[in-house]
């Protein structure tokens, strides 16, 4: 999986996942967030919207993110879901648990709030 990583001027990180997330790379993507809290990087923003398909493994990285950056206190939103993404995110009831965005300008804004 590729994923590519922009920083903003507000210290913001947006990551962007590549084509789907299924187990091999909702786990490049856990460890990656992960190296970024270890270097104390404390504002995400997940952008999926080059990603075509989503399973179980990739709503299970999603779900793992967000808590831990939630329970660090740190930021996250969450942007760019297509339809498929947003109907397996809406078929296990997680829509209300994610901070999904509709825009990159509104992750932006909630993030720079504080976000999750």
């Amino acid at each position: 999986m590729n994923i590519k990583i922009l920083k903003n001027d507000d210290e913001i990180y947006i990551i962007e996942p590549q084509n789907e997330l299924n187990l091999y790379s909702s786990n490049q993507l856990k460890e990656l967030v992960m190296k970024m809290i270890e270097l104390k990087i404390e504002r995400f923003i997940i952008s999926l919207k080059k990603v075509e398909n989503v399973n179980s493994a990739g709503i299970g990285a999603l779900i793992y993110i967000s808590s831990t950056i939630k329970k660090l206190n740190f930021s996250l939103a969450i942007t760019g879901i297509n339809k498929p993404v947003e109907k397996a995110i809406n078929a296990i009831r997680l829509s209300g648990y994610f901070p999904i965005t509709g825009s990159l300008r509104e992750a932006v804004d909630l993030v720079r709030q504080g976000g999750v």
